[in-house]
């Protein structure tokens, strides 16, 4: 098995809190997870299927198709015939049970079923899509080609990430609305015409809208722009993908994924003191790096679960995608039941309880059930951690922070502290901070940075104000604002006067950090932590404090003032209420044909989308190097969000933010690139230079390339601008899938010492390419290199991990070429 790469740099993991297991060859292994009783093929009582099902269906709600369930049962039996009852992770019971044809994906390829991880391409028929606005701008003009009258399954469109936070929740929303209201106009007409759920702007953000409304154990989901793994909490598969993967599963074709490998979490211990479900991925984090987990979904197990709440198992969930996990996912506990309960979904707790008593479906894993790689956490010694600046797995024990600031000259005032949004927004949490506020106020303490307070939903928000914590925040001058993304997604509109480049360091608990994400800033220091930990350091006014050890000293007395430790409650103790009622989602009981979409032809946002060429018959020649890219290049790099978020919907607008933080491995520069004849240009200008005169190019660029956010965009704007091949040395799973999606060939270095052997400017020619892609998939790629100062030729080798389907996209011209022939033809 490939080993997980580990994290080796100073101030990482605390001594003793992890410790690791390696079970070697998948079958071999006595390392299992929680055992339980299995009852693979069992009915309850003397009641057949078809009587269980009818008595289930009226408590499943219209967010998932009636036979949902049934359809589950019946495909975990046929996937245990195939494999000979072999035990399943959690992970596999429901991915599998979502095949379209078990024995083909099961059996092809895989040694008979006895190497399905890693090996087999599974095709899948998710259950639901949800898309954020952002995405789904993109994601509903490629449905919308594919001339279809409405989804072959339930989605959602979320308006969260366009709201800008400034000055409070009220004028932010009415600014939000009245700036973007051709885009919502948009996609409320496109909701209404195709029968999807709406959530307005101000609603919700869609990771927590999703956890609240639409998950349920055992389903699985696709997430437009890596969004919703929260769901994870709830043992709901949903898996980040870009707008033509979410096209796919609209149109009713299977969904591709390559098998992932399972890595396990055994926690085992309670949490205690200052630690938080929050921490536990944060050191997970430093453990794996941002790439340890690519390939793997991260399926935690161990007594240590039964002591977390839902919420706290869902914050877990959504930071998986910071070490490239494919997805997360928890058991399915007491405490998930009592989350269903709170948030209003009795009957479905009820349908479920019936469910699980078929027999064939626990959503836990089977005795025996294997993990290729296992990581033990004792939650009874995990202490707070703080991971940053710059990236989301620098992980430092909260008692080696202050030391660690000192050593790298990080700032030590603290600017802002942010909590709340998709992360960090749940009852748990900000009653945990209310806690901490109350004992401050008592002592006369006020923060002493700027405090922002980050709603992830209208439940959230109106619940909280209900039961009167928004007010104990507001009191202490906290800032809400809307219930949307803001400033974790750079729509932040600092009142600091902060300038720009300037160094400076928040504190935030949210889930990525990447320079300049959250307010533009390349020298904003951005420290994730835990919502109780932001506070902390929010009423120090400082990055060094430790609120575990240190003292702060309060006015006019000048007595010592400790925290103790946050207590909050899992849950209101009575349901949470829904809130305004025009925040609420509109509904459509089916799509209506006489809705026509809002579309203006002059628009700058929004653009209906042409085909791109397909394939030519042979090899590529006359490819040229745009850029070499030195560095971390994330989805951020190449498709920054922030104000392009406004060109989301018009493909030529926002292709002119390509690349455009890239560091020119050559030249050291930012957004810099070279013609032929020596002239300096954007890297964007150049490419569309390039497009004009005809020039095919590629990008060259080193590991993880694509890290973060799925972000289609990353995929399309090269794709729209020229570009037919990237070569790096490794690749983000989303990133690469959405590349072949859009008709870019992705390859790595077999030789990653090649890297150097490549320059900005060389002429590029594909060896092999048409007859593997022909061949679907089989076979090998090289390109020959010659140099652009004339000194030579030579050939390098190349990896790919193209399938049969991809190569299918790849020579179509893109996904959404395929798509649209084939949903013409099946109408």
């Amino acid at each position: 098995m490939t080993p997980i790469e580990l994290a080796t740099r100073s101030g990482g993991i605390a001594k003793g809190i992890f410790t690791r297991s390696r079970p070697g060859q998948l079958g071999l292994s006595r390392l299992t997870c929680r055992p339980h009783t299995r009852h693979f093929a069992a009915v309850a009582g003397n009641m057949n299927i078809d009587q269980l099902d009818a008595a289930l269906r009226p408590s499943l709600p219209k967010s998932i198709k009636p036979d949902t369930y049934r359809k589950l049962h019946g495909k975990l039996l046929e996937v245990r015939r195939t494999l000979g009852n072999q035990p399943l992770t959690l992970a596999e019971k429901i991915l599998y049970s979502h095949l379209d044809d078990v024995e083909q994906s099961l059996l092809t390829n895989t040694d008979n079923g006895r190497s399905i991880r890693g090996s087999a391409n599974l095709k899948l028929n998710p259950d639901r899509v949800n898309m954020q606005d952002a995405s789904a701008q993109m994601a509903l003009l490629q449905f919308m080609s594919c001339n279809l009258d409405q989804p072959a399954i339930p989605a959602s469109i979320h308006c969260d990430h366009l709201i800008v936070g400034e000055k409070g929740a009220e004028s932010d929303l009415s600014e939000g609305i009245s700036t973007n209201k051709e885009v919502f106009d948009f996609l409320e007409s496109a909701a209404r015409r195709y029968g999807m759920d709406f959530w307005p702007p101000g609603a919700g953000i869609i990771h927590q809208t999703v956890l609240e409304v639409y998950a349920l154990p055992g389903l699985m989901m696709l997430g437009t722009d890596s969004h919703s793994p929260n769901a994870g909490g709830l043992s709901t598969i949903t898996i980040g993908v870009g707008g033509a993967d979410a096209v796919e599963a609209l149109v009713g074709a299977p969904w591709e994924l390559k098998a992932p490998r399972i890595l396990g979490v055994k926690l085992t211990g309670q949490l205690n003191g200052w630690a938080a479900p929050k921490d536990i991925i944060l050191a997970l984090a430093g453990k794996l790096t941002v790439r340890g987990g690519t390939g793997y979904i991260v399926e935690y197990f161990g007594e240590g679960v039964e002591s977390l709440s839902a919420t706290g198992m869902a914050t877990i969930c959504n930071m998986g995608a910071e070490v490239g996990a494919t997805t997360s996912i928890f058991p399915y506990t007491k405490a998930s039941e009592r989350y269903l309960l709170q948030t209003r979904r009795a009957e479905q707790h009820k349908a479920l309880a019936s469910f699980r008593s078929w027999g064939s479906f626990d959503f836990r894993p089977d005795e025996g059930a294997q993990y290729d790689d296992v990581i033990e956490i004792n939650l009874s010694d995990l202490e707070p951690h703080i991971n940053g600046p710059f990236t989301p797995d620098l992980s430092t024990p909260l008692s080696a922070f202050a030391t660690t600031v000192a050593q790298e000259e990080w700032p030590t005032t603290l600017s802002a502290g942010l909590i709340g949004s998709c992360t960090n927004s749940s009852y748990e949490d900000m009653t945990k901070v209310e806690s901490m506020v109350t004992q401050a106020e008592k002592a006369g303490l006020r923060p002493k940075a700027p405090f922002y307070i980050t709603p992830g939903s209208e439940q959230i928000r109106a619940t909280l104000e209900r039961d009167g914590t928004l007010q104990t925040l507001e009191g202490a001058g906290g800032i809400v604002l809307s219930n949307a993304c803001g400033p974790c997604i750079g729509q932040w509109k600092r009142q600091d006067d902060v300038k720009k480049g300037t160094p400076n360091a928040i504190f935030t608990s949210y889930n990525r950090n990447f320079r300049g994400r959250n307010d533009g800033n390349p020298g904003t220091m951005n420290f994730l932590a835990s919502p109780e930990i932001v506070t902390a350091m929010a009423y120090a006014g400082s990055t060094t404090f430790n609120p575990v050890t240190d003292e702060l000293t309060t006015p006019g007395g000048g007595k010592s003032f400790r925290f103790a430790p946050p207590q909050g409650l899992e849950g209101p103790r009575t349901p949470f209420v829904s809130g305004v009622e025009s925040l609420q989602a509109l509904s459509p009981d089916g799509p209506n044909p006489g809705v026509e979409v809002a579309i203006s032809p002059t628009s700058e946002r929004l653009a209906l989308l042409e085909p791109f060429e397909a394939f030519p018959e042979g090899d590529l020649e006359g490819l040229k190097v745009l850029v070499k890219v030195t560095g971390k290049c994330t989805t951020d790099t190449i498709s920054a969000a922030g104000p392009w978020l406004k060109y989301k919907g018009h493909l030529a607008n926002i292709s002119a933010n390509t690349l455009h933080t890239a560091v020119n491995a050559e030249t050291g520069e930012v957004n810099a690139a070279y013609d032929v004849d020596g002239s300096r240009h954007t890297i964007p200008d150049l490419a569309f230079k390039w497009k004009a005169r005809g020039q095919p190019w590629l990008v060259v660029a080193e590991h993880n390339y694509g890290e973060g956010s799925a972000r289609e965009h990353a995929a399309l704007q090269p794709r729209f601008l020229g570009a037919r091949v990237v070569l790096c040395k490794s690749f983000a799973r989303i990133h690469e899938t959405n590349l072949k999606k859009q008709g870019v060939v992705p390859l790595t270095f077999v030789n990653e010492a090649d890297y150097d052997r490549i320059a900005a400017g060389d002429d590029v020619s594909t060896v092999g390419l048409y007859d593997m892609l022909r061949a679907g998939g089989r076979g090998d790629v090289s390109l020959r290199v010659r140099k652009a100062d004339g000194s030579g030729e030579f050939l390098v080798p190349t990896k790919h991990a193209v399938s049969e389907d991809q190569a299918g996209f790849i020579l179509a011209g893109s996904a959404l070429s395929m798509l649209a022939k084939r949903a013409q033809t099946q109408a």
